[in-house]
């Protein structure tokens, strides 16, 4: 009933939306149409208001209301598809002057005479549709067949025709029908009960779980469980704590806590422990009576309803003693209830108590948060497998289980994204059935989606949907549409569901969204910031939307028949070729569903001739899509109908091929409706259609060529809202300046070109950048210098001090780049008292200036000076706020300032407390800055210095825990508070000496690389707390004193190699064996860090293959990586069994081992590898003749013999889940 009244709600809005447009009012108010609309808007706004009231409060269940609602949608969704077709001829007429869509007001003659015209067209028209179809008749418009799917930039586009009789006939009928509707929906609303007062209050039956285990075993997370469990009994620092647990529904969230609570390390640390299930109920005071019931140990304690007393009962009971409370699924506080709750708990006088909270809610683990939450992910393939199996079979596999089980089990479990919850709805599926044909049915269908028990998997994620509040309901469905795994960027979802009408403007949904659980904020190097879906939340959105919204995959079983007629969204992910029989489902398909109000349609990954082939029909008969997604290759691949989407709002082209040069369709000029156009994958002609600009409601243009440096006229675009490029053309109309002032709604990034080009002032101020409040970053760019010395075009200095003075942008503006400007001075809006007092960023590069004051720029933090001539001054500081100027600079960098002598700051200044960072190059008169004389003690956060070419330039001795110094290719050193990068160098060599060394104690990660004198071990004594320690070619570097495999306890990762020097010893031997005999004794094991460690890099493989050594890494060690060992050539027995022991092992590594024979026979035993890499290992010809682990997934040769890259690539066509990767063969 919510999503029934949600949609009629949203329609209803959005054709009231088009009432209220003047001209499409006025057209509906107008003689022709005869319908009363002042009565017709108050009664849709009646009923509107009534929605809005029965979404607030909610309903009850009501069928004949549910029937009204359905009918209510569908005549809305048709009045919104002919109002909006209405709108879009009105534009029309608006951009080429005609008066097509005009109302006709009144019954005065001409009106008459103007309606009668049309009929009569109209009329004829049909006449003689049989023997011609693009004729005008009257004020009636036809368009050129020819064009609708040509694909040059270049020329005009023809109108769309405008019927006006049908058009009227249209929207009278769907204007009574849904007017109609509107008294017994009204009605109806009117007596139903309401659900309550407030907003919808969901009943969540959530099962009570204590600290008894019914899962002995913990499957998976031994390495996080231990750091846990560390964390908990060694945290002594604090009164209490608190560790939050986080992790979507079915994760495991509650039996990872039980096992925690059980332990025998957590009983011997916390003489009191309490579990409290809080679920959906959080009752400060019915949780601290649960607290003193457990404390008490009798049922009486609860009784009280005083919070006070039962305050001050806690407080006594925990006093003097340290404890362990455990709060289990918390669905709701606040920070207010919640620091009452803890009230008593932080009274205690022991330290090192501790709460553990699991919910499934990101925003409530911050709130309850003093350290960093556990976020439980699925579990790893191969613990998840291993859990899987044990739901099917319990103790013991049947012999019937042959591989051909195997693979079925497997393609079933990799669907179930590591889900434990998932593995036991699935494993009580399988496990009634043994027989392949059930297994293939259960895999093909999907079968457990149909499993409705509370404990199945997505009976118990609908929980956390249905606890949403209703604005995140209605978006989250359609995520359903997209590919799964799929890289979200947050613009592309909001202008998704703003196309769609699901809501009106750009909000932070998907940061609630993330704190809420569906879904996780992730940042790559490459893409930045974006978000994925949670795990099987998925499959969770497309069971919730599953009657509107559709995905085929190509890959997947795919049945006609399961489909519901309703769909109105439909994505399509082509991965791969498809096979005969998913093209007879799509053709049952397409005869099943009314593609007429598809209003979603989203190709991903496409083949060429995928569209043209199996949707070119469903191209026909689509009329009311918003929303578009589509690759082309060519021409062809274009739907034939594209200039009928009158109704679209949001289009994305994607071509990946680059090999020739295709133009974008001219008809993307004709989408006036369009909002947003996403060009961001288009690998065509940099050229936009000529008349681009006639996209007037167009908001987002999102590309990655600057394709937006040539829409002529682009002023008409008037609620654009980003505009990356803007070049200034006299030689073509519609390149003046002026056009940008009539983008009163721009914002982001703009760089403006050919200012050379801008004479005066007051052309420079038509672009009117000071209104532009919402511009975060502005370039501005001169030609170059020998457009400079052109006087006809540029004309004095002072003319263009002028042109940057009518450049003023708005005093919000963040960032600022200026090139090549060749006034002398710099303009006063940016010197000035009154100027960007929140610029941050400040880059000018190739300007004339010769002094540059900085003291009003207060929030300045980066600073970038480049290729400047004449610049001898840099003033910061002035007389009203010298304390501030300067006061946030993290960052400058100065590049060939040939003339610059120093940097001026005036008394009393703060000099620089937050400087990070500084690049000096080409200074040659820059004898000192002021941060770095002796004894002004300002740059204790400096952590990069580099100066080259600056012979004048004095400087003191450096802060032994900041320094960043190049001193040439091959030698350099980095270092900030937790990691030290050290190649090449030698003591003598740099100012660092091995004497400071030891005193760098917070050291996580370190790196020597090169270096000679680095000669002993005992230099890392009190580096207890290194997690990933290498040591490459230190030739003279000997064992004593200290061994990281015994002493680093929280080491993760250890790599030492020695690449020349004495073939006969070996570091990493002499470490391995040590650490051998220290495991022997009582005292150094078995808490050792070898128990940690996860990524092994040594120079000899036969002193890691030694069983006693293979025995302590088993549990932990997933990657080793055998590297530079000269002397192994050959793998005895023992070695071989040895490397049987490391169980957990992933990801193994040979590499530049010349004599090694071969590759161990056994590595096909090795269940859990995941990846092996061969590299110039000259004497391995051949893989092992026992063949490789199932398990295995890439295989990389790289430099070795061309016989084994070639075995390497058959062996790939034999195991389709394996990739070979070969390459720089030798033969």
């Amino acid at each position: 009933m919510e999503a029934a009244i949600g949609l009629a709600s949203a329609l209803v809005d959005s054709v009231l939306t088009l009432l209220s447009n003047e001209l499409v009012g006025a057209y509906v108010a107008s003689s022709e149409l005869g319908l009363n609309s002042k009565e017709i808007k108050r009664d849709l706004m009646f009923t509107q208001g009534l929605l809005h009231e029965a979404q607030r409060s909610g309903v009850v269940d009501n069928h004949g209301l549910q029937g009204l609602m359905q009918e209510l949608s569908a005549k809305a969704d048709e009045a919104e598809d002919a109002l909006d077709e209405l709108h879009y001829f009105i534009i029309q007429d608006d951009l080429d002057g005609t008066k097509y869509a005009v109302p006709d007001l009144g019954d005065d003659l001409q009106g008459h005479a103007r309606h009668g015209r049309h009929a009569l067209s109209h009329t004829i028209g049909n006449c003689l549709a049989c023997f011609s179809c693009s004729h005008m008749h009257g004020d009636d418009v036809t368009n050129n067949p020819h064009d609708a799917t040509n694909l040059s930039s270049d020329g005009p586009i023809d109108r769309l025709p405008f019927h006006r009789v049908d058009m009227s006939k249209k929207i009278k009928s769907v204007i009574e029908e849904i007017h109609s509707l509107c008294v017994p929906v009204s009605e109806l609303l009117k007596i139903i009960p309401r659900s309550s007062n407030n907003t919808p209050v969901v009943t969540l039956k959530r099962p009570l779980m204590g600290s008894t285990t019914v899962q002995d075993t913990l499957f998976g997370r031994r390495n996080l469980f231990e750091q846990t469990i560390k964390g908990i009994i060694t945290n002594s620092s604090e009164t209490l704590s608190v560790i939050p647990i986080v992790g979507p529904g079915g994760i495991g969230k509650t039996t990872f806590t039980q096992h925690l609570y059980n332990h025998e390390r957590t009983r011997e640390h916390f003489p009191i422990k309490v579990w409290v299930c809080v679920s959906t109920d959080f009752d400060v005071l019915k949780v601290s009576q649960e607290i003193l019931s457990c404390l008490e140990g009798n049922k009486t304690a609860n009784q009280s309803t005083s919070l006070d007393q039962l305050q001050i009962s806690i407080t006594q009971g925990l006093k003097s003693k340290r404890f362990l409370i455990v709060l289990d699924d918390i669905w709701e506080c606040n920070r207010q209830g919640w620091e009452s709750l803890l009230a008593p708990l932080m009274k205690g006088e022991t330290k090192g108590s501790m709460v553990l909270v699991t919910t499934r809610f990101p925003s409530k683990a911050d709130i309850v948060k003093t350290t960093y939450p556990i976020a439980l992910k699925g579990l790893e393939p191969v613990e998840f497998f291993t859990f899987f199996e044990s739901f099917i079979f319990g103790g013991q596999k049947p012999e019937g289980y042959d591989d051909d089980l195997t693979h079925i089990a497997r393609d079933i479990a990799s669907k179930l994204k590591g889900s434990p919850l998932a593995a036991k709805t699935v494993g009580r599926i399988l496990k009634k059935d043994l027989s392949r044909e059930y297994w293939m049915r259960v895999l093909e269908n999907n079968e457990w989606q149909k499993e409705k028990n509370d404990d199945d998997i997505l009976p118990s994620l609908r929980i956390s949907y249905d606890y949403l509040p209703f604005h995140l309901k209605k978006c989250f469905p359609y995520f359903a549409l997209f590919p799964e795994d799929h890289r979200f960027k947050n613009l592309e979802v909001i202008y998704f569901l703003i196309a769609i009408g699901i809501i009106d403007k750009d909000e932070n949904y998907m940061d609630e969204l993330v704190d809420n659980g569906f879904l996780v904020k992730e940042n790559d190097d490459m893409e930045g910031e974006y978000y994925v879906l949670h795990d099987l939340l998925h499959e969770l959105a497309r069971d919730i939307s599953l009657k509107e919204c559709l995905n085929i995959y190509s890959r997947a079983s795919f049945r006609a028949d399961s489909i519901p007629k309703s769909i109105r969204h439909l994505s399509i992910t082509m991965k791969n070729k498809y096979d005969g029989n998913f093209t007879e489902e799509i053709i049952k398909f397409k005869r099943k569903v009314d593609f007429v109000n598809l209003q979603t349609l989203m190709i991903f990954s496409g083949h060429a001739g995928t569209i043209d082939e199996i949707l070119k029909d469903i191209f026909k008969d689509i009329k009311g899509l918003r929303v578009l997604y589509i690759e082309v290759e060519s021409a062809e691949y274009v739907p034939h109908n594209l200039p009928n989407f009158i109704h679209l709002r949001y289009l994305k082209i994607t071509r990946y091929n680059s090999r020739s040069q295709m133009t974008l369709p001219s008809i993307l000029s004709r989408f006036y409706h369009l909002k947003y156009l996403d060009l961001s994958s288009w690998h065509g002609s940099d050229k936009l259609p000529k008349d681009i600009s006639r996209l007037t409601n167009l908001c987002h243009l999102l590309e990655t060529k600057e394709l937006d440096s040539d829409i002529p006229e682009v002023g008409k675009m008037k609620y654009l809202k980003g505009l990356r490029k803007f070049c200034v053309k006299k030689e073509s109309v519609g390149f003046e300046l002026s056009e940008l002032g009539e983008l009163t709604e721009l914002g982001g990034e703009l760089k403006i070109c050919n200012l050379e080009k801008v004479a005066t002032k007051e052309e420079a101020m038509k672009a009117k950048l000071v209104s532009k409040g919402d511009l975060k970053k502005l370039e501005l760019l001169w030609g170059t210098e020998h457009d400079q010395g052109e006087s006809d075009v540029l004309g004095d200095s002072n003319e263009l001090s002028d042109v940057i003075d009518g450049l003023e942008p708005h005093p919000n503006l963040q960032s600022l780049v200026i090139k090549n400007h060749g006034g002398s001075t710099c303009p006063s809006w940016l010197c000035g008292s009154i100027g960007l007092l929140m610029l941050t960023s400040l880059c000018l590069e190739d300007v004339s200036w010769t002094i540059l004051p900085l003291g009003h720029l207060l929030h300045l933090s980066s600073l970038k000076l480049r290729n400047i001539p004449r610049l001898g001054q840099i003033i910061s500081g002035s007389s009203d706020i010298t304390d501030r100027s300067c006061s946030r600079l993290k960052e400058i960098i100065l590049f060939r300032l040939p003339e610059f002598t120093e940097w001026v700051v005036t008394p009393n200044a703060r000099w620089f407390p937050r400087l990070e960072l500084v690049h000096c190059y080409g200074c040659p008169n820059l004898r000192s800055f002021p941060f770095l004389e002796e004894g002004s003690g300002s740059y204790t956060s400096l952590s990069t210095l580099r100066i080259f070419k600056c012979p004048k330039l004095l400087l003191p001795p450096m802060p032994a825990t900041h320094i960043d110094v190049s001193a040439g290719p091959s030698r350099s050193m980095e270092y900030d508070e937790h990691d030290l990068a050290l190649t090449g160098h030698s003591g003598a060599a740099s100012k660092f000496t091995w004497v400071q060394l030891p005193k760098l104690t917070s050291l996580r990660e370190l790196r020597i690389e090169g270096d000679s004198s680095f000669i002993s071990m005992d230099l890392l004594l009190n580096h207890t707390s290194l997690t990933s320690l290498r040591l490459e070619d230190c030739e003279n570097l000997e064992v004593d004193g200290f061994n990281p495999l015994i002493a680093a306890v929280n080491l993760k990762e250890f790599a030492v190699h020695n690449r020349g020097g004495d073939r006969s010893r070996s570091v990493a031997a002499a470490l391995l064996s040590e650490m051998v005999v220290a495991s022997r004794t009582d005292v150094l094991l078995p808490s050792a860090g070898c128990f940690r460690l996860g990524t092994l890099g040594v120079d000899s493989i036969s002193a890691m293959l030694a069983a006693p050594v293979c025995s302590l890494f088993a549990t932990t060690l997933h990657t080793v990586i055998f590297k530079l060992d000269q002397r192994v050539d050959s793998l005895t027995e023992e070695e071989e069994n040895a490397l049987q022991l490391l169980t957990s092992l992933q990801h193994l590594y040979f590499w530049f081992c010349p004599a090694l024979p071969s590759l161990p026979r056994g590595l096909h035993r090795l269940s859990s590898l995941w990846s092996l890499h061969v590299g110039y290992c000259p004497e391995v010809r051949s893989l092992p003749k026992e063949g490789l682990p199932t398990s295995l997934q890439l295989l990389i040769v790289e430099g070795c013999t061309r016989e084994l890259c070639e075995q390497a690539k058959e062996f790939e066509g034999r195991n389709p889940y394996l990739r070979v990767d070969a390459y720089k063969c030798i033969d």
